[in-house]
């Protein structure tokens, strides 16, 4: 059994490499290597953009330890974001050009939330069919790295406007996402067309607003 756990700045695990990247206060994993050649990983905490280096650095040094790939616990992760999902994609693209895999053993509904929101909970449970279009996946991680960027910017519009917290922003598009039954790209372009005084139309506002009042950002 290995475990990382989280350390103070100045801590260093005894296990891993002298240079580790940033350690984030709110993340945590745990690499159970008995499980036979395929390990089982269980992360925990809140993965975000700040995170997401150090869900990287583990998961690439567990899945080059694992024989046949890993299998992820993530029914601890509290809070999710893009940044979580373009890192589980390029993981597993690692782990396909080695003949490994990598599969969803357990998810919290952030995780439930994300993978529904992008269609990409298949990849991760082996629903997807054997003999995949390899052009097809290679264009959704495009996709998914492409978006990011509209995404976070779209965060920090909310937070900005509205005196809220990342977490409560990522909240709000996802469910304005949900009420009007639109991409979150879709959603987070349309936030960053008000930067050039473009008033936000009808059905729109309206779903952003409800959204607002179920994070707790406007009165109801």
């Amino acid at each position: 059994m290995t475990c990382h756990t989280v350390l103070p700045p100045e801590g260093i695990c005894p296990a891993c490499s002298p240079v580790q990247p940033p350690v984030s206060a709110s993340v945590a994993m745990d690499a159970d290597t008995t499980a036979g050649t395929r390990f089982i990983v269980t992360v925990s905490g809140e993965l975000d953009a700040d995170s997401a280096q150090l869900l990287q650095h583990w998961l690439d040094d567990a899945l080059h330890d694992a024989a046949d790939g890993l299998e992820l616990d993530l029914s601890g992760v509290e809070f999710c974001d893009c940044s979580t999902l373009n890192v589980l994609l390029l993981v597993r693209q690692i782990a396909q050009k080695t003949a490994k895999s990598i599969l969803l053993r357990a998810s919290s509904a952030a995780v439930d939330r994300l993978l529904e929101l992008t269609h990409t909970r298949a990849l991760f449970t082996g629903d997807a069919s054997a003999g995949e279009d390899l052009l097809a996946e290679n264009a959704q991680l495009h996709r998914a790295l492409e978006t990011r960027p509209a995404i976070d910017i779209a965060r920090g519009i909310l937070m900005a406007s509205y005196t809220i917290s990342a977490e409560q922003a990522w909240n709000v598009l996802v469910s304005t996402s949900q009420h009007s039954n639109t991409k979150l790209h879709l959603i987070a372009e349309t936030l960053m067309n008000t930067v050039h005084g473009e008033n936000l139309a009808e059905p729109f506002a309206g779903h952003l607003a409800q959204a607002l009042q179920e994070h707790g950002s406007l009165p109801h």
